[in-house]
């Protein structure tokens, strides 16, 4: 075959066989494909689309240009992805219950990705701990404790690996065609039976409409379910935080907060407990939804999710004793101001994404590719939409590492932040679930 050929097809809106598509993933991974030609292949998707058969036979394509794993386990392998937000640590709270309640979870996870932090900096901010491991030992942990979250290997879809960093360049990014096939490839590499997707809406996602949302995650399980693999997504709110910590320590204390207190009213645990209702049943573990989204909240409440959390981290290279002791266990900022309000008023609409770009510039993201990032810092007692203030009432605390970072992010804060007269409308937690 010729790359030209299938870009010119791809141009002239014809239709590109599986074995076409096949073809040029293998070259992205091998490099027989040219940075020029993939350049041109992402933006005949991204001006053309791709009709539903193609993009199910790019997305295997790209799964297939690497090492695909089998799991032998006596439960299904199920997992979640969230297409990004702001304090968004549900990944670490959903895999260990789900472990407790007899599922298997090997969670393939990613670090920061602009505004929006990643679970692999947050739980890597534990002393110790790495995310980095071999397939075989990767499968060990998931065998012994029921869920490890860890990076991808180099063997896991290179073709998407590729083409991901050409797209980055080449303003093709938002091409929804691509974005699919680039989640799921990785995705359907880990061998999952069922997974349940969390599309983020608003303000501090990607997706920043409801309409935007619902074709991506149309897009997604349609393509899922067709690749074979039982997916169904909800459309959550990211108008507001997820939870009032934001940056790696403060989003790992939230989640051990909830695992170990039993405090689960919150919005953060309600889009926890939904998501992994609706996994379960995928999975073909529960035949109720609403039971199974009570049954994750009793993980949360009883210990059994801390406790596979506690053998995970050990498993990882964590303290073995930090479920006991996490509090002395996680790195603080020398600098903690709280940032007050200066008028009475209501909480109105926040900019999430300029919430998440100021824990990026107090070092708890990254500006650039492979700059070491800061695990202390970041904005915790985040207030919410609605909530009404009295002057001096607390909108937020910084943790930063200098006086002159905590000027810039009040500054950040109170421009995302605003007051306002009259209480505004509060955000709904879920918009709608999408099923093939």
């Amino acid at each position: 075959m010729d790359a030209r050929q299938v870009i010119e097809k791809l141009r002239d809106k014809r239709v590109l066989t599986q074995e076409e598509l096949a073809w040029f993933a293998q070259g992205l991974a091998s490099g027989a494909v040219t940075d020029a030609q993939a350049g041109a292949f992402a933006m005949a998707a991204l001006l053309n689309g791709m009709s539903d058969p193609e993009r199910v036979a790019l997305t295997l394509a790209m799964r297939d240009s690497g090492a695909v794993m089998r799991w032998d386990l006596p439960a299904p392998a199920i997992d979640k992805h969230s297409t990004g937000g702001v304090g968004d640590c549900v990944s670490l709270l959903l895999a260990p219950a789900l472990a407790a309640l007899g599922a298997y979870v090997p969670m393939v996870s990613g670090r920061g990705l602009g505004h929006t932090g990643g679970t692999l900096d947050k739980l890597e901010a534990i002393p110790g701990l790495k995310t980095e491991v071999s397939e075989a030992r990767f499968h060990q942990i998931v065998e012994r404790v029921g869920c490890a979250v860890v990076s991808a290997t180099g063997s896991i879809a290179p073709a998407d690996k590729r083409l991901y960093a050409i797209r980055d360049v080449t303003g093709t990014v938002e091409s929804i065609d691509l974005i699919t096939a680039s989640i799921l490839s990785k995705k359907l590499a880990a061998g999952l039976d069922a997974l349940v997707l969390d599309v983020k809406c608003g303000s501090g996602a990607f997706m920043k409409t409801p309409k935007e949302a619902r074709a991506l995650a149309q897009s997604l399980v349609t393509t899922a379910n067709g690749a074979g693999c039982k997916t169904s997504a909800l459309i959550t709110d990211m108008n507001q935080p997820l939870c009032p910590e934001m940056g790696n320590a403060l989003e790992l204390m939230a989640v051990m907060e909830a695992l170990t207190t039993g405090e689960v009213d919150n919005i953060l645990c309600d889009v926890t407990c939904a998501l992994g209702g609706e996994l379960l049943v995928l999975a073909g573990l529960s035949d109720d939804v609403d039971q199974a989204t009570w049954a994750v909240r009793g993980t949360l409440t009883d210990g059994s999710a801390a406790e596979r959390f506690g053998r995970m981290v050990a498993e990882l290279g964590g303290p073995a004793d930090f479920v006991d002791h996490w509090r002395d266990r996680l790195p603080s900022a020398p600098i903690v101001r709280d940032v007050v309000a200066l008028k009475p008023g209501f909480v109105g609409t926040m900019d999430g994404h300029a919430l998440g770009m100021a824990v990026v510039h107090l070092g708890g993201g990254r500006l650039q590719g492979g700059e070491k990032i800061d695990p202390a810092v970041g904005i915790s007692n985040c207030c919410l939409i609605g909530d009404e203030m009295v002057e001096d009432a607390l909108i937020a605390t910084i943790h930063a590492r200098t006086p002159a970072d905590a000027d810039r992010a009040e500054a950040a804060i109170r421009a995302a932040i605003p007051i306002v007269d009259e209480a505004p409308d509060e955000p709904p937690l879920v918009y709608e679930k999408v099923t093939a």
